[in-house]
């Protein structure tokens, strides 16, 4: 099996504290050591950037860019990263035609369009909601991972 991780797992993986964050490094790591494909892609580096270098104030996680470049390593380390081609300027144009995506949900419609060029077929995420109109795609809920 192929796997996308969610922006929303990346960033609950880097918050000790929070309750959501031994489920995340679980689910992932449970992939990996069943040597699932577990991949992240340019545009979550770009939303964990976004959201960890935010001030708490703002709903971010306040971290400075050195911490948030040490995050980036250890993702870089334990998942793939495919290279951003055209091919995916091309497939998230046509999704987000064929299913009238509007506002903020073009980001969601990016990673299924990375996911459709590499051939992966699902994508775990605290987030379920926000991919069920694509329904090329196997959506996992970290739960659903949990022995």
């Amino acid at each position: 099996m192929r796997v996308l991780v969610d922006t929303n797992i990346l960033l609950r993986s880097a918050q000790p504290n929070h309750p959501l964050c031994s489920e995340a490094t679980y689910a992932v790591s449970k992939l990996i050591r069943q040597k699932e494909t577990v991949f992240f892609c340019a545009q979550n580096i770009t939303e964990f950037w976004n959201v960890a270098t935010r001030s708490a104030a703002q709903n971010g996680l306040g971290l400075s860019s050195e911490e948030v470049l040490q995050e980036i390593g250890s993702i870089e380390k334990l998942l793939t990263l495919p290279p951003d081609i055209p091919e995916i300027y091309t497939a998230w144009k046509q999704i987000v035609s064929d299913h009238r995506v509007q506002g903020v949900k073009v980001h969601d419609a990016r990673l299924v369009a990375v996911m459709s060029v590499y051939a992966v077929e699902s994508i775990l995420t605290f987030n379920s909601v926000d991919f069920e109109r694509f329904k090329t795609i196997t959506v996992i809920d970290p739960s659903s991972l949990i022995d």
